[in-house]
């Protein structure tokens, strides 16, 4: 660890059922470290980012300001389960009196990232996935406010990159629930990514009120920059570009998009970038333009964009550099850590490949062994969308095989009371309970024909509901293949027979076929 890190923790040192191993980075106030799970807690991933915050040290000021910091983004999370929000499993308060900088620590248990678009940037200022995940930001954000939030500190230290190369919104201690038509933040911000009528706005008691309008700007300038390589206001410093800001607000100057922006991302930042928040594109408008602009439709997933575990020396000091210009005050969304493995050898990627559909999510899902080219994205991003590490794009294509053969105009109506249709088999009122993605049992009960774009996700969302609920201990036989028979009967059903019951022996049996059959060598 070559800087000083807001809270120092040992390597080895244990919260809950986390190991602390190696730091990923540090903000003035708080620090993250990378975790793996010792035990307990089946239903928690492997792996996590602890987030250390200091609540037991400092003056009462700072410790009433970093609580406030603390509760607003833990109550986001609580109440938020969004695809394009980074995670958070539990949070936990150190008991440690022998230790006073850690004891009295609140400790947020995090999705582990494999690092953030500041670090992709300093790397590559003008990466070739950035209109892809430029489409996936945009639907974070619209995810927050149709949810009714407001980010409020919008910038590519607060975007994670994930180990399938997708996109999450990260460090929500800004966030703040809409009251009508405004919110309420802290007076803080980075100034390159703050609406001009925000730069100098009045601070009331409960602090600056913000709109929605304010994360469109900040997607406005992240996005010249993704493009470009620059940013859209002048000047050397973020005070100069601050200052370039008001004065474009006042409209004694002009807006000097980049040369190379291409014309459809021009109409979209200067879209963002207005003088007025009244005049700033709407979310949901946005996200439209965003997603046309990028080539990447909603049916059934934006891409991913896919990091190599390769990467040069060069692009290594470059993360950790951009790692520690990038950290906000309690920010998680950095990269530059020494290690991702237990060695401290490991390395994330940075750089970006073309991915076909025929080769998508390859290091995942054979791509020689009859896996329609048509499905394997939805089947990728499907199993991504689940913590649960159990619920593999290998599995999901399994059990289609084995319920339809990939037909995804199945329709066997003497099946049961209603019958079951389309590619997963679903029963319409069961699939009406997963159908959505934010966890909301739609209203009507879906008629068929079952499309395989509401079908597949579904059947990762089951099967991640499923996991948790089957015995920890107890049970005989792969846990994978226990889950698909589980979806085809109930998770209860094999609890109680302790594995497999005797009559869905030949269904789990050509499960588990096809699950080897569609995982690539080396993984298990």
């Amino acid at each position: 660890m070559t800087e000083p890190y807001a809270v120092p923790v040992p390597k080895g040192y244990r919260v809950g059922v986390w190991e602390v191993r190696e730091p990923i980075a540090t903000g003035a106030f708080g620090s993250v470290y990378a975790a793996r799970r010792t035990g307990g807690g089946a239903q928690l991933p492997r792996t996590a980012a602890l987030k250390f915050l200091p609540t037991g040290t400092g003056t009462p000021r700072q410790l009433a300001h970093l609580r406030e910091l603390i509760e607003r983004e833990v109550e986001l999370h609580r109440r938020l389960k969004q695809p394009r929000l980074i995670r958070m499993y539990e949070t936990h308060t150190v008991d440690d009196p022998a230790d006073p900088r850690l004891d009295g620590a609140t400790v947020l248990v995090l999705e582990k990232a494999e690092g953030s678009l500041a670090a992709l940037l300093a790397a590559s200022p003008r990466p070739a996935s950035g209109p892809a995940s430029l489409a996936q930001i945009c639907e974070g954000l619209a995810q927050l406010h149709r949810a009714g939030w407001v980010h409020g500190d919008l910038k590519p230290a607060n975007v994670l990159l994930m180990q399938d190369g997708s996109v999450r919104l990260a460090d929500f201690n800004m966030a703040a629930e809409l009251e009508g038509t405004h919110a309420y933040t802290p007076a803080f911000s980075t100034p390159d990514y703050t609406p001009p009528e925000l730069l100098w706005s009045e601070i009331g008691e409960r602090g600056r009120r913000i709109r929605p309008s304010a994360d469109v700007w900040a997607f406005g300038v992240l996005t010249h920059l993704v493009l470009t390589g620059s940013f859209p206001l002048p000047g050397g410093t973020p005070t100069a570009r601050r200052d370039a800001a008001a004065a474009y607000a006042r409209g004694t100057d002009e807006l000097r998009l980049s040369p190379e922006l291409p014309d459809a991302w021009r109409e979209i930042v200067r879209a963002c970038l207005t003088r007025t928040h009244a005049d700033r594109i709407g979310t949901q408008a946005l996200l439209r333009q965003v997603e046309a602009a990028a080539g990447t439709g909603r049916s059934p997933r934006l891409p991913r964009l896919l990091l190599r575990r390769r990467r040069s020396r060069r692009t290594a000091v470059l993360g950790a550099a951009a790692a520690v210009l990038a950290v906000a005050a309690l920010g998680y969304g950095l990269d530059g850590w020494p290690g991702s493995g237990d060695d401290g050898k490991g390395s994330t990627g940075a750089e970006t490949e073309k991915v076909t559909p025929a080769t998508y999510g390859a290091s995942e899902l054979r791509t020689d062994k009859g896996v329609p080219v048509a499905y394997r994205r939805l089947i990728v991003d499907s199993a991504h969308d689940c913590v649960q590490p159990e619920v593999t794009p290998a599995l999901i294509a399994a059990l289609l095989k084995v319920e339809s053969d990939f037909d995804p105009d199945l329709s066997d109506p003497d099946a049961g009371e209603e019958g079951e249709y389309g590619i997963a088999r679903w029963t319409p009122s069961v699939l009406r309970w997963w159908i959505r993605e934010d966890g909301v049992p739609a209203k009507e009960t879906p008629r068929p024909p079952l499309t395989p774009s509401e079908s597949i996700p579904a059947v990762s969302r089951y099967l991640c509901f499923i996991e948790p609920r089957l015995k920890s201990s107890g049970l005989s036989g792969d846990r994978r293949v226990l889950l698909a028979v589980a979806y085809r009967t109930s998770y209860e059903t094999v609890n109680d027979a302790g594995g497999v019951p005797p009559k869905y022996r030949d269904h789990a049996a050509r499960v588990a076929h096809y699950l080897k059959e569609y995982t690539p060598p080396g993984r298990t």
